[in-house]
């Protein structure tokens, strides 16, 4: 849920062109058109059954959200339908699981549309002019954002979804064509390990040189 009064914020209001998908081929959004502009709008995955019931592509639609620093995105809080329905963030079922859609190895190029973000304003993807959703990892994504902003030129390959509110690949390569696509580093970095003693090493008077050793945690 929520913690935001959506009655606190104001109404964007705009015509909805089409759902946005998440790596497992939920929808978690949408842009729209408004003031002659492409609007992104994140909404949590557990709203997609709602907004998917009361909305389409072609309504008119207003959003009550907060916008992230640094990024072309409203995180919203609240939807209201043509049909007047709100449909509010109330927070997911504990009792949801992700959809079984079933992946396939798939690749894409061509020309990004929008950058898309997650709720908080982290780079997460793109929108390519075909209306193929590519989605990466936060980290992955900051590492390749010259290659998702608007009007670059992006090829990946990954797994890819196919639903009926259109494709997401979720990228493990991706590069400015595909002849020139390269591994994306997921996961964490393999730790460097420095000049320093060796555990277990014998010291000349049995001494124990200071406190342990400070190992940071993952």
């Amino acid at each position: 849920m929520h913690w935001i009064d959506p009655d606190s914020l104001p109404a964007v209001t705009g015509v909805l062109e089409r759902f946005v998908l998440n790596p497992h081929g939920e929808v978690d959004g949408f842009v729209m058109r408004a003031s002659d502009e492409d609007v992104l709008v994140h909404t949590p995955p557990h709203m997609e059954t709602e907004l998917t019931r009361h909305i389409k592509a072609g309504d008119t639609v207003g959003v009550h959200a907060v916008r992230p620093r640094g990024a072309a995105l409203l995180s919203a809080v609240a939807v209201t339908g043509a049909n007047g329905r709100r449909i509010i963030d109330h927070g997911p079922d504990e009792a949801r699981e992700h959809p079984n859609h079933k992946a396939h190895k798939r690749d894409a190029d061509g020309t990004v549309r929008l950058s898309l973000f997650g709720p908080k304003g982290e780079l997460r993807g793109a929108l390519l002019t075909d209306g193929t959703v590519v989605r990466i990892g936060p980290k992955e994504a900051t590492e390749i954002a010259e290659l998702l902003a608007p009007k670059a030129t992006l090829a990946v390959r990954g797994d890819g979804i196919d639903t009926r509110f259109g494709r997401v690949i979720h990228a493990r390569e991706a590069g400015p064509s595909l002849k020139e696509i390269t591994p994306l580093k997921h996961g964490k970095p393999e730790p460097k390990h420095g000049p320093g003693p060796k555990h277990g090493s014998k010291h000349k008077h049995g001494r124990k040189h200071g406190p342990k050793h400070d190992h940071a945690h993952a």
